[in-house]
């Protein structure tokens, strides 16, 4: 009993019991299907808010630790092990705030195997959230490539035209990169002689020039889930075959999950490691930064331009983690969370237009702002918060992120920062000509053909409006108040970037 009321076991695994409950409901019951798996997450959520009032933000160190003996046989101790600390608390909880939004968008957007898809979704969330508080590498490997089972399922059962192909080139990207990082992980349990990462980090030791080769066998893997440029071509098929309740949480939480791992293993684990390859790293992050806004524009599909722009997204937080000093860190976190935020909601509008017009090209839209003026306003919300507009969320973890890359002893060059600040120019430019091409202007011709089939396009319902309206709080709140964002992260930031200083004095 005591294992399964500690509260981070209680969080992580609470979906499991909406999916034993889901088990016993018929499948033709959609509704108390959907509301049973609405309620198990909000409850999950509710969690993560009493695991927050517990939490001290002034403590760098792991809190709330459940450690337990899980598998000890032939000298291997792999234990049972999940903490939470600065680093990650924000990210578990956008976990948690994004899967009821989730399943509350698939009120009417799914109608197939209603139950089938929220057992997937509902597993999901448990891998999601374990992921973000395992701490014993093999732990933390089940979680990681748990998820990739109820996303294959989510978009090869209930995506697009091509979604086997896009669910397949998902699966085999991540499972190639995670085949690394297990003998990584593998390499570390037997020559080091234990899987915890506290304990591999107090126990140091492992010489600069095989920390790199273990860097680059963890980099393999996060990199393609990030995923950074050159290895990001699985990710706009997958996010536009996908359902909308799918791409929200790849763009939302996925996608985290790589940038994640960069933060907590190989920054940490292999701090020297980290130091030397900061410059390639910062390198490719810009060029993804500039490659995913300028592929962006040149798309037709709404879905396609939103997918690309996480590309460019994404490499904002992978130059801010590599700047390696508080400002940059702190500012990459806090860009995950605000492009899970920003993103997420772009994927909702995009999947409420498409379930009355069945269309996601640009060509037949326009003037929808005269028909649609609530949709058309927290479109242009979400936009602004997505290219990063000051006084909403992008622009606090944007300017932060250059500012810690402009002052980057280890990066010790201000372009990287200037060439980074072209991405901002040119998603502008994208975002705008996006709303642009939806909203401004003439009534496109998809108004005419809904009209044809007897009825007008609709704005926004209420639960619509009540599954969109969560994120603009946090989207208004960041942007007009981060402290409180910062103040959890700090002290953990803190503690890791000393970790680099010495490194780097180890170096010289």
């Amino acid at each position: 009993m005591e294992f399964i009321l500690q509260p981070l076991t209680l969080m992580t695994f609470f979906p499991l019991l909406g999916v034993l409950v889901l088990l016993f409901i018929p499948g033709d019951k959609k509704n108390a299907l959907r509301w049973t798996a609405l309620i198990a997450s909000l409850i999950t959520f509710l969690i993560s808010i009493w695991v927050l009032t517990m939490f001290n933000a002034s403590n760098p160190d792991l809190q709330l630790v459940a450690k337990y003996n899980w598998i000890t046989v032939a000298g291997w101790n792999i234990q049972y092990y999940l903490g939470i600390d600065g680093l990650s608390i924000l990210l578990v909880l956008l976990t948690t705030f994004l899967s009821p939004i989730s399943i509350l968008s698939t009120w009417t957007a799914v109608e197939e195997r209603v139950k089938e898809f929220l057992l997937f979704f509902l597993l999901l969330e448990v891998g999601m959230t374990g992921v973000f508080l395992a701490q014993d590498l093999f732990l933390f490997y089940i979680f990681w490539e748990f998820t990739l089972v109820p996303m294959y399922f989510l978009i090869g059962i209930w995506g697009g035209p091509r979604r086997i192909y896009a669910a397949l080139k998902f699966f085999l990207y991540t499972m190639a990169g995670s085949i690394l990082m297990l003998l990584a992980i593998l390499w570390l349990g037997i020559y080091q002689g234990t899987f915890s990462v506290p304990d591999l980090i107090a126990k140091g030791g492992i010489d600069p020039h095989t920390q790199l080769w273990l860097f680059i066998a963890f980099a393999a893997a996060f990199a393609i889930k990030v995923p950074m440029w050159p290895l990001h071509s699985w990710l706009p098929d997958a996010h536009v075959e996908a359902p909308t309740a799918g791409s929200v949480i790849l763009a939302g939480v996925l996608l985290k999950m790589g940038t994640y791992g960069f933060l907590r293993f190989n920054l940490t684990l292999f701090p020297q490691a980290a130091v030397q390859a900061a410059p390639v790293i910062a390198v490719l992050a810009v060029i993804g930064i500039i490659y995913g806004a300028a592929v962006s524009y040149a798309q037709a599909d709404i879905k396609k331009l939103v997918a690309y722009s996480s590309v460019s997204h994404l490499g904002f937080v992978m130059l801010g983690l590599f700047a390696l000093n508080p400002q940059g860190i702190q500012g990459g976190i806090l860009q995950m969370i605000n492009h899970g935020l920003s993103t997420g909601a772009l994927f909702l509008l995009v999947g409420m237009i498409y379930e009355q017009t069945h269309t996601r090209e640009f060509k037949v839209y326009g003037g929808l702002w005269k028909v649609t003026p609530i949709f058309g306003t927290i479109f242009l919300i979400v936009s602004l918060s997505s290219m990063g507009l000051p006084g909403l969320n992008g622009f606090v973890g944007e300017f932060t992120i250059l500012l810690g890359a402009f002052g980057s002893t280890v990066l010790n060059s201000p372009w990287y920062a200037g060439f980074a600040a072209l991405g901002v120019i040119m998603a502008a430019v994208y975002i705008l000509y996006m709303f642009q091409k939806m909203f401004m202007g003439p009534e496109g011709s998809i108004v005419e053909e809904v009209r044809k089939h007897g009825h007008a396009l609709r704005d926004l319902n209420w639960r619509e409006i009540v599954t969109i309206v969560p994120l603009l709080i946090f989207i208004f709140w960041i942007g007009l108040y981060p402290a409180p964002f910062f103040h959890l992260m700090a002290p953990s930031v803190d503690k890791l970037t000393a970790a680099f200083q010495a490194a780097a004095l180890a170096m010289r």
